[in-house]
């Protein structure tokens, strides 16, 4: 069975590289912002006892105030796991980094949830709609999708 990694476990490997003011703790997740995303991502990845090399999946989430992008990562070498979110406060024109550069199997993830839910990853190699159609009118994944049309 997979364990979840620890706050202790997580501030210790973060400290060096990233403020903690930059990421909170959320039950068993770790919540940051979309400023800080890649460097977390990139120290998990890389921290010995860490080593986060798996992306299982990134979803995301509409809330009335934001949207929430969820990503899960897993170590094949230690067996541990680590729930990553990132809240887009910005309903209008969201958008956070890719993190398929570190991540390749993040790619068709990030554009299946910029077409369903229209959360722009910057930096993405080929953001694009991966379901519908270009031109096609919203984003069917967003709690207003079809109201006053």
């Amino acid at each position: 069975m997979t364990i979840k990694l620890s706050r202790e476990i997580i501030n210790h490997s973060l400290h060096e590289h990233v403020s903690s003011t930059d990421y909170s703790f959320e039950s068993e997740a770790v919540v940051t912002d979309s400023a800080s995303l890649v460097k977390i991502c990139e120290v998990l990845k890389s921290a010995p006892g860490i080593e986060l090399d798996y992306l299982s999946s990134v979803t995301a989430v509409d809330y009335p105030d934001y949207f929430e992008v969820v990503y899960l990562f897993y170590s094949i070498k230690h067996n541990h796991s680590l729930t990553l979110k990132v809240r887009c406060p910005d309903k209008q024109q969201p958008d956070i980094p890719s993190i398929t550069p570190l991540y390749n199997g993040a790619n068709y993830q990030e554009r299946e949830i910029y077409d369903l839910f229209g959360i722009s990853f910057v930096s993405h190699p080929k953001l694009r709609r991966i379901f519908l159609w270009e031109g096609y009118p919203g984003h069917p994944l967003r709690k207003d999708y079809g109201i006053g049309s």
